[in-house]
């Protein structure tokens, strides 16, 4: 009996000190900014710039390739990017702040501050919550009524006035539906409780406080001469520049420009518990809220299969959660035209991490994973490749579907009736 209990302590230690070891390994940087750059490269996006804070340090602040293609004007950690939806993370702490002034509560009805904003339903627009606009579960379908704002001069009032004719898929907080129309509607309350527009309470409540002082609001503030990295897109199987698109009118779901060492001391904030400076900018209670889940999605056979220690995912309030190798990841992505980012953060191993990419790609993901792999796991996938080949396959199969579906076109054909009998006025309640 004794023999096998000082088996069992001696196999016990063992166990703890791998673990202990594991926790505390110190990852190589010089591989993981090679690992980036020939990513970057195989993905071929023109810039990037990744940055890393780990155990309360910067580990890899560093700009890839070219703020413009072609130019060989370099990325740094400075670089402005667009970070699009992970702008809805500082609309929500904006109103976390409003929570712990004792100004709102998280489940006030939306129709206490803004009496005008109806939805499909008077059901559902009189009992409509903050809480309900920050966690995506209107019953609207994911992005329905984007094209209200997007690319159009509608005010903020219009956009959200038009949103009343928008017909829902989903039954009243029954699934997830990702809205940014509810982020915006989000914002205009921060404007009527602060007494301040949505850009300058951001500005003044959380961009000084923590020192980000290369981030902004909207565009028209942007040094496109500067350093400032330009949109880019694939066209006819070619790197183009593109211009930038004024989401002003939706500012409050996605209209910040930041750089990755700014969005590193946005994430410290949130490893720091809200707290910037010996000052609790936002209580760790709202924070906990924000991080908690509130919307539950599924996790796919996909997921699955590439991600097993993944059993969970869902969406608080301005973040996305899930765990993963047994800690729980806290993350947003933004789409931008010409740009995408990511960022996130995992409290328990004192990381965060932003990648900030100046090309519609789909790169940002496999580094991702990569990234939490080097620092929460042994683990060792060539992500990068694995996503690439299979991105590249699919592309392949659906120019194959296109190109059989035209072999299938009937040619000479006419319309059923003269083009004259076409010709009338067209209306649309929403647009």
């Amino acid at each position: 009996m004794r023999k096998l209990f000082n088996l069992f302590f001696t196999l016990l230690i063992v166990f703890s000190a791998n673990n202990i070891s594991a926790a505390q390994k110190t990852p190589d940087v010089n591989a993981l900014r090679n690992y980036i750059e020939e990513a970057r490269q195989l993905w071929k996006v023109p810039g990037m710039a990744v940055g890393i804070i780990y155990n309360d340090k910067i580990f890899l602040l560093e700009g890839f390739g070219e703020k413009e293609y072609g130019t060989g004007k370099k990325v740094d950690g400075n670089t402005v990017f667009a970070v699009a939806s992970n702008t809805k993370a500082f609309t929500a702490s904006a109103l976390a702040m409003l929570v712990d002034e004792g100004k709102i509560s998280w489940d006030d009805k939306v129709n206490k501050h803004l009496p005008w904003f109806k939805l499909y339903d008077p059901y559902v627009s009189e009992n409509l919550t903050i809480r309900d606009l920050l966690c995506h579960r209107s019953g609207l379908v994911t992005f329905s009524g984007d094209l209200i704002w997007y690319g159009s001069n509608h005010s903020r009032e219009e956009i959200l006035r038009r949103a009343s004719f928008l017909k829902p898929k989903h039954g009243f907080r029954s699934e997830y539906g990702y809205s940014n129309i509810l982020y915006l509607a989000a914002g205009q309350i921060v404007e009527v409780v602060s007494g301040l527009k949505w850009e300058d309470f951001v500005k003044t409540r959380i961009f000084s406080p923590l020192g980000m002082n290369e981030s902004h609001t909207t565009i028209s503030t942007l040094n496109l001469k500067g350093n400032t990295a330009l949109p880019h897109n694939d066209a006819d199987e070619k790197i183009i520049t593109i211009s930038y698109l004024n989401w002003d009118n939706i500012g409050p779901a996605g209209s910040i420009n930041s750089s990755a060492a700014d969005m590193l001391k946005w994430l410290q904030l949130q490893l720091n518990e809200g707290i910037v400076n010996d000052n609790q900018l936002i209580s760790k209670k709202n924070l906990n809220e924000m991080w908690s889940p509130q919307t539950i999605q599924k996790v796919s056979a996909f997921s699955q299969r590439n991600w097993p220690s993944t059993h969970f995912k869902s969406y608080g309030l301005g973040w996305a959660l899930m765990d993963y190798h047994g800690k729980k990841v806290i993350s947003h992505s933004g789409g931008y035209d010409g740009m995408i980012s990511y960022s996130s953060f995992i409290p328990e191993a004192k990381l965060g991490f932003v990648i900030l990419t100046n090309k519609n790609s789909s790169l940002y993901y496999p580094l991702a994973y990569k990234i939490m792999d080097t620092f929460l796991s042994d683990e060792d996938k060539d992500w990068s490749k694995i996503f690439h080949e299979l991105i590249t396959k699919n592309e392949e199969a659906s120019k194959k579907e296109e190109a059989e579906k035209a072999a299938e076109k009937v040619s000479g054909t006419v319309p059923t009736l003269d083009l004259k009998s076409y010709c009338g006025t067209y209306t649309c309640d929403i647009y």
